[in-house]
């Protein structure tokens, strides 16, 4: 398997001066370290309004951040919020590209869409359109950036004429496409779409295999594409906290896991956000003095698997060598929640590094390559299935005036003249030379 790391950018109250700033430099000098040890993933959420639980609200800058401290880890977003209220597909487009630029080749484009109603308000993306603008917006930044020139759009949610998206990405035709998923129902989406899951629920290894089954018997049977590549894997996400002895593992670790829990429910599920006012720490604080032992995970065993990647070495061994066995190809783990702490973060990053991650890494290479050997003709299949978008003749690529010509032309109709400028000068000049031109070809 692979390992990543995953960040929201947690920030419990109470919020003094240079904390917000202290969270930015702890977690880039996290990164710095991840990458020295050799994880291969950091993914980076894009949330907005979302007090406490993650003040990630512009992944594009972090992880450029990140790409100038670090020389291989991939820099993953984790994802892009993709309906065009957030964010014009063009963005995304340049954004991606240029990031794939500054860290030579390093992207993973994940996608999504939220479901929390402080983000969908606040930019006035409706709850019911939310989907369908996600997929809009996908297969159009998709074909933004493989495309010379765009070919320009018309939807539902966005339209846009001609134009060429500009820089490109290093990775052609675009870097590996992943979505964000909370259920088994938006895994078969991803396969369908022949898009790597990136699946932010916590599920014990037998629920676990169920859905990687699901995600490639789909892929190999009904995937067609929305991008212009596809990219068969799956990533779920992990607690995460180590220390030689479990109980203090659990001591620096579990409150920090439990309280991303409870600010994801309060955010997605069960809360009432009053902007700028309520603290969930407190919240936090208060429904843990009530909680029963294993209601967090809705059962004793529930419970112990979203909690097994807190403990020992060996304890963290056993726990992904479950995952290991049932074909995830990366887990991501959650250790920035709560208020862990930075240094404690670094010491199991160096622990799992020493003691873990070795043994996962040396079978890396030939998984990897038996795996694409299998779905080699399936691959192959799915893109003969895609529908692509038809590319423009030269002659069919409309042209567009500067607003200078467009002026002077306009003046032009109406008998006015301008005053002289070195545009017009230039202009002229240009005229004359293609007028020589057309001379010579003659």
């Amino acid at each position: 398997m692979r390992f990543g790391i995953f960040y929201e950018h947690q920030l419990p109250r109470p919020w003094t001066e240079g904390l917000e700033q202290k969270l930015f430099q702890d977690a880039l000098s996290q990164v710095e370290l991840a990458d020295k040890l050799g994880f291969d993933n950091v993914w980076e959420v894009e949330h907005h309004f979302l007090e406490e639980y993650s003040h990630s609200s512009a992944p594009e800058i972090f992880l450029a951040a990140c790409s100038q401290r670090t020389k291989q880890i991939r820099l993953g977003h984790g994802i892009v919020l993709m309906p065009p209220g957030y964010n014009h597909p063009a963005r995304v487009a340049e954004r991606i590209a240029t990031l794939d630029l500054v860290s030579n080749g390093r992207v993973e484009w994940g996608t999504g869409e939220s479901s929390a109603l402080l983000e969908l308000g606040g930019y006035g993306v409706a709850l019911a359109d939310k989907r369908n603008a996600w997929l809009e917006a996908v297969e159009q930044c998709a074909n933004m950036q493989a495309m010379d020139p765009y070919p320009g759009f018309d939807g539902q949610f966005f339209s846009m004429p001609t134009r060429n998206i500009v820089p490109k990405p290093v990775q052609k035709p675009h870097p590996p496409l992943w979505v964000a998923c909370s259920n088994r129902e938006t895994i078969k989406l991803a396969a369908r779409l022949g898009i790597g899951a990136l699946t932010f629920a916590f599920v014990d290894p037998a629920e676990a295999k169920q859905w990687v089954d699901d995600y490639y018997r789909i892929f190999k049977e009904e995937c067609v594409p929305i991008g212009h590549a596809v990219n068969p894997n799956i990533c779920m996400v992990s607690s995460f906290g180590l220390h030689q002895d479990a109980d203090e593992a659990r001591r620096r670790f579990q409150d920090g896991f439990r309280f991303f829990q409870f600010a994801l429910g309060w955010h997605y599920g069960f809360g009432e956000q009053i902007p700028g006012r309520t603290d969930i720490w407190e919240k936090f604080q208060a429904a843990s003095a009530n909680m029963a032992p294993g209601a967090e995970g809705g059962t004793l065993a529930g419970a112990a698997a979203a909690e097994g990647g807190i403990g020992t070495p060996d304890q963290l061994r056993a726990h992904l060598r479950k995952f290991d066995d049932c074909g995830v190809d990366q887990v991501a783990f959650i250790q920035q929640g709560g208020r862990n702490k930075h240094e404690h973060i670094c010491e199991a990053l160096e622990l799992f590094a020493g003691e873990v991650m070795g043994e996962f890494k040396a079978r890396e290479a030939e998984r990897v390559k038996k795996k694409a050997e299998e779905l080699a003709p399936f691959v192959e299949a799915a893109m003969q299935r895609k529908k692509w978008m038809k590319p423009l003749a030269d002659n069919e690529i409309p042209p567009v005036l500067a607003l200078g010509r467009k002026i002077a032309e306009e003046a032009a109709r109406k008998g006015e003249t301008l005053p002289p400028s070195p545009r017009a000068a230039w202009r002229e000049a240009l005229e004359a030379s293609e007028r020589k031109g057309s001379k010579e070809k003659a």
